[in-house]
């Protein structure tokens, strides 16, 4: 059992549902690696275990009689605390949203509940899941490093995910929270087509730019969780009607002539050599599995970047209206400064976003009529440290630089998947992006699968005692 925590999602549910192991000892033993682990990582804002317990033996009691419902049975995964649960609290990361409760189940947990995984806890996050944690509430520890940045807003799931705390988790995507802990965890995420997800009871940090998504070890696990949460949901009328996929019928098909955009001078300028490194071999290694590698310029994304705060800023100011200015006193300075830019930003600066956002997401449409995917870092230095992102917020473009990569796809609304691509000097992980254009997630989970059975990356643990 030493390293049952670090089994796939997709093994430990073959484990359980053939009764090789049960739900409960499974769901017992990760409740007490987090009671082990969990004092100094942080990932959880609220741990259920009697919940979880209860799950779980209501799983073995459907396995043994021949109902698996489906690759998540009995499976324990963990939740962003922004994600509503009727039957436990919902903080948002906040002093004045916690408890947000509005006493109901969000459709993505409903549909997790429904394939009758197991729900460990709530996972911790920036404050509104925005840019920095609340001051008043301890961030998540990087288990590779305690100096080092965890990702943002997705911390605890990015956390929890990589030290063996759950099979898997939910993240969410504005501007690049599920990509930046992958990156910083060494762990896998897919920040799925806009609407291809239900965002019906999460609260939201930017109505337009939101995105759920998983985050787990492996693509594999990350393409049964997707296909789990994906879907119509008449409760979101932004979500999208398109049938789901079995993202794993086509996991071994190869990716023997798939055409991925490679911009170099992008991916060059301005980037960490270590970065630059790690994405030339990653195209490498994509090119040895068969992929076809053009190298050519890609979409200005300058407007989308600069463009990003001003939207963001008003849509985050329309989902605190309950509660900002009226609690100002209980919010952190980040997200006060965030709503504060949202509530005086002028209509016509928005339009002007929305119009340039148009043009941009056209203008990738028209690409992904010459490639399949794009190849991209996700962050253009190796992991920071907590003292450089401490600073970020006063140093004038620093925000712009670290989101240059991510936002313009969360304006865009492309599916992406985050893979973990080596090391950086300092023991750190590094990671990067495959893009692709609408509903290409299928594509996008069979060239991550066909990177992965390439390299071992993945399968790097962070240094913690079992």
């Amino acid at each position: 059992m030493s390293e049952l925590h670090y089994l796939s999602l997709t093994d430990v549910a073959r484990k359980v549902q053939s009764r090789e192991l049960s739900s409960v000892g499974v769901t017992r033993h990760m409740l007490e690696r987090i009671d082990r682990h969990d004092g100094k990582l942080r990932s959880y804002a609220t741990i259920i275990a009697d919940i979880a317990l209860a799950q779980a033996k209501e799983a073995d009691a459907e396995i043994a009689d021949g109902r698996v419902r489906g690759p998540l049975h009995g499976v324990p995964i963990g939740i962003k605390d922004l994600c509503a649960t009727r039957d436990a609290p919902t903080n948002v990361g906040s002093i004045a949203l916690r408890n947000w409760n509005p006493g109901i189940d969000a459709t993505v947990v409903a549909r997790l509940r429904t394939a009758g995984a197991v729900l460990l806890g709530k996972l911790q996050m920036t404050e509104g899941a925005f840019g920095a944690h609340h001051p008043d509430i301890a961030p998540p520890v990087n288990p590779w490093g305690a100096d080092y940045w965890t990702g943002v807003s997705s911390s605890g799931s990015g956390v929890a995910t990589a030290a063996g705390l759950c099979f898997g988790s939910l993240g969410t995507d504005t501007g690049g929270s599920i990509r930046f802990p992958s990156h910083c965890g060494g762990v896998t995420g897919i920040k799925p087509t806009w609407g291809r997800v239900s965002r019906a009871g999460a609260f939201a940090l930017s109505d337009s730019l939101d995105h759920i998504g998983p985050i787990t070890r492996s693509v594999a696990d990350a393409g049964v969780m997707l296909g789990i949460i994906a879907g119509r949901d008449p409760k979101d009328p932004t979500s999208l009607a398109a049938p789901v996929p079995d993202y794993l019928t086509d996991l071994e098909a190869g990716i023997t002539g798939l055409r991925i955009a490679f911009d170099e001078r992008d991916c060059t300028e301005g980037v960490d050599p270590a970065v630059t490194r790690m994405i030339k071999t990653a195209a490498e290694v994509l090119r040895t599995r068969g992929a076809v590698i053009k190298t050519m310029t890609l979409p200005a994304t300058t407007e989308m970047v600069r463009g990003w705060s001003a939207l963001c800023g008003v849509e985050t100011a329309i989902a605190h209206e309950a509660t900002y200015p009226a609690k100002a006193s209980l919010y952190g300075p980040a997200l006060a400064a965030h709503i504060d830019q949202g509530r005086t930003t002028s209509g016509m600066t928005y339009a002007k976003v929305q119009i340039a956002r148009q043009k941009f997401a056209g203008d990738l449409a028209a690409l992904f009529g010459e490639v399949d995917l794009i190849l991209s870092p996700s962050l253009p230095y190796p992991t920071p440290t907590n003292a450089f992102m401490g600073t970020l917020f006063e140093e004038e473009g620093a925000i712009e630089q670290l989101i240059r990569f991510t936002a313009p796809y969360d304006m865009s609304g492309s599916p992406t998947i985050s893979l973990p691509g080596g090391f950086d000097a300092n023991g750190l992980p590094l990671g990067f992006q495959l893009v692709g254009p609408h509903l290409g997630e299928p594509v996008l989970v069979r060239a991550g699968h066909a990177y992965q059975q390439e390299t071992d990356w993945h399968q790097r643990r962070p240094p913690l005692a079992v």
